[in-house]
């Protein structure tokens, strides 16, 4: 037999020796227990997720608009950031220093979190809640992740399951996906996350998907190009809304993938700043993150008094933020959206290296922000400027393309700029990898410096 021959029975074979591994797999007593335990640890970890996203939002609230209200401000005042993000850089050094976990993982490493032990949670919420609601610029998913997954392994040590390294991943994705999807409002965009954070594959997952994706996006342009040019159709599995939707041209294409490079290289500069922060952190976890803090809420504060804006468009996650800027884009001048720019960028940076939270909600800003600021270029119109800056800011922030792509395509809630996403995610993404690591962060756990 030639080589090639042997070539083909191996990769025959192949297939259904992997198909009858699952099988076992799947009739194997010990996953089926696992399976079962990990649906039923969904609903304790959901309310759990609901109930601390809750109490963020209504903290935040209080803490952002009500109290400034009833001082008698319209908007929180310039200099109110510095004091409360001073009290969250002391709080987040503080549950460093003294609690198990060293309060969760540093932002700045993306969402590539190790296992959380039980022990850590206590330190993990309070770290995030005093992030959080006082001002830093992160968001809530790492804690969630961590959240759910701690509570999945509490509650196997709780009912004496069977602990093996296999149930032990899966109880802990399971736990993790469950609580994600409370953030992002979709099942979907949970379990597609945990699969890359998780590194099922490895390097070569990405290897094959990248190309994948950038294909799937060229072949979607090529096909979507004809049909116009032709009036022919070739039929496929999609759904015609009553809407309107922007349609793409060459000026979209262009500029999402030159925007999606220039962001990608400004997302890698603020991780290397957050992990350069991280290290001057790690030397005197208490001060030094104070200082850290601080100096993001003059950040807000500069913003302030240079637009005349509310500190929180940067002393936040920028969840809601976001959602005014699609809601009336034109509100936002060319001066307030390079400070934005500038000034939630350096308290990102900070951000990223000092406090508790995740990186995403504040690289999707930045990205629309970055969209809507270039929307006016030739060829170029607003949505598929945000859509490119979104999926742009968030592959390159993560590091998980088919997760990036996934939610923002949910996020802009139509498949019209799919195209335009996908080019985006992969291109931001393959920039960042090439460019060069720079310092890494310190290993995570409890400093060894005296105060």
């Amino acid at each position: 037999m030639t080589a090639r021959g042997h070539a083909t029975a191996h990769g025959a074979g192949a297939q259904p020796e992997e198909a009858d591994r699952l099988r076992e797999l799947l009739r194997d007593r010990a996953y089926q227990k696992a399976l079962v335990f990990s649906a039923l640890i969904g609903v304790p970890v959901s309310l759990a997720a609901f109930w601390f996203l809750a109490g963020l939002h209504e903290l935040e609230h209080l803490l952002w608009t009500d109290w400034p209200e009833h001082l008698g401000w319209d908007l929180p005042p310039w200099w109110w950031p510095l004091p409360l993000l001073t009290v969250a850089g002391l709080a987040v050094g503080l549950v460093v220093r003294y609690l198990p976990g060293a309060g969760g993982h540093v932002p700045a490493l993306g969402l590539h979190t190790p296992a959380t032990a039980p022990a850590a949670l206590p330190g993990v919420i309070l770290a995030a809640v005093a992030s959080l609601t006082l001002g830093a610029a992160l968001g809530p998913e790492a804690p969630l992740i961590a959240l759910g997954g701690g509570l999945a392994a509490f509650f196997a040590r709780l009912a004496r399951a069977p602990a093996t390294p296999q149930s032990t991943v899966l109880l802990g994705a399971a736990g993790a996906a469950a609580a994600l999807s409370a953030i992002f409002g979709n099942p979907l965009v949970g379990a597609i996350i945990l699969m890359e954070v998780a590194g099922i594959g490895g390097p070569q997952l990405f290897a094959v998907m990248v190309p994948a994706l950038l294909s799937s996006g060229v072949g979607s342009l090529v096909f979507t190009g004809f049909g116009r040019w032709t009036g022919l159709s070739t039929g496929s599995l999609t759904l015609t809304w009553g809407v309107s939707s922007p349609r793409l041209d060459a000026g979209d294409v262009l500029w999402a993938v030159l925007m999606a490079v220039a962001i990608g290289v400004a997302v890698h500069v603020f991780l290397s700043t957050g992990r350069l922060a991280a290290g001057f952190v790690a030397k005197r976890p208490v001060i030094h993150t104070a200082v850290c803090a601080l100096a993001a809420g003059a950040c807000a504060g500069i913003y302030t008094a240079a637009v005349d804006r509310s500190p929180a468009d940067v002393a936040s996650s920028g969840q809601a933020t976001l959602a005014q800027l699609a809601e009336d884009p034109h509100a936002w001048g060319v001066g307030a959206l390079v400070a934005v720019l500038v000034c939630k960028g350096a308290a990102y940076a900070l951000c990223l290296g000092s406090l508790r939270g995740g990186p995403t909600f504040p690289a999707l800003f930045l990205g629309a922000a970055a969209g809507v600021l270039l929307a006016p270029l030739p060829g170029l119109g607003v949505v598929p400027g945000v859509a490119a800056g979104m999926a742009a800011a968030s592959a390159a922030a993560l590091r998980l393309p088919v997760s990036s792509v996934v939610l923002i395509v949910l996020v802009l809630g139509s498949a019209a700029m799919i195209p335009v996403v996908i080019l985006a995610a992969v291109a931001a993404f393959v920039t960042v990898e090439l460019l060069p690591s720079g310092h890494p962060a310190p290993p995570e756990g409890k400093p060894s410096a005296p105060q």
